[in-house]
């Protein structure tokens, strides 16, 4: 039996707030095959935006276990989990998260240069050209229009041709229109590169499109439509 690309079992964690104690996820368990779509889906304050930080090593739970490619990433310091983001995983968040003091080209080739990627500056060309916005390399965040900074964020996500794509709310921030064309781009390069997408979202619609629907409700899985 092929193991799963991503595996979480058992996942809890807990916030505190003062001296009272919130419990954000309990008990959450879930699997992700490569290539597969698999949209976490749940009202705001459900937990899908700690659960995506949590599978991809950007906070450790408080119980569980998370392993991507067979690698136990639970309880990794943060220099190793650096790597493993870096190699395997990219990420794609509704505010862009992108570094206001480089330009289009220097954010996508961030990733590449931290990973010593001698073709970062030509990945960041073709992905530039392949998403249209070759004639704004030079232009910085705040020149670029929401919908260009999410495709910036993209090729940003994929210019080390990662795994593992998580994206929260990648379409919040955006108009219907340019959603439309950010989400076309988003699953058209996830299936040329063969990677496995991971996204929360609200809308029913990229719901619809998913290989996987998991729900949660008050920090559990209430239902999973690939068990």
């Amino acid at each position: 039996m092929v193991e799963p690309l991503l595996v979480a079992e058992h996942i809890d964690k807990t916030y505190r707030l003062g001296k009272r104690q919130i419990a954000v996820l309990s008990d959450v368990s879930l699997a992700a095959a490569a290539g597969e779509f698999v949209v976490i889906s749940g009202a705001s304050g459900s937990g899908k935006s700690t659960l995506l930080a949590l599978l991809g090593g950007l906070d450790q739970p408080d119980r569980g276990r998370i392993a991507i490619a067979g690698q136990d990433i639970t309880g990794l310091s943060e220099k190793r989990l650096a790597l493993v983001r870096n190699r395997q995983i990219g990420f794609v968040f509704q505010s862009f998260h992108l570094v206001p003091s480089l330009n289009a080209r220097e954010n996508i080739m961030f990733p590449a240069e931290l990973a010593d990627n001698p073709e970062a500056a030509a990945k960041a060309e073709q992905l530039l050209r392949q998403v249209g916005l070759w004639q704004r390399r030079g232009n910085f965040p705040s020149q670029l229009s929401g919908g260009e900074c999410q495709r910036v964020a993209i090729c940003r996500a994929l210019i080390n041709a990662p795994a593992l794509i998580f994206a929260d709310e990648p379409t919040g921030n955006l108009d219907s229109e340019n959603a439309a064309v950010v989400l076309d781009l988003l699953f058209e390069m996830i299936q040329e590169n063969g990677a496995t997408l991971v996204m929360a979202t609200h809308s029913q619609e990229v719901a619809a499109q998913a290989s996987r629907l998991i729900r949660l409700r008050d920090g559990r899985v209430v239902s999973d439509s690939g068990q």
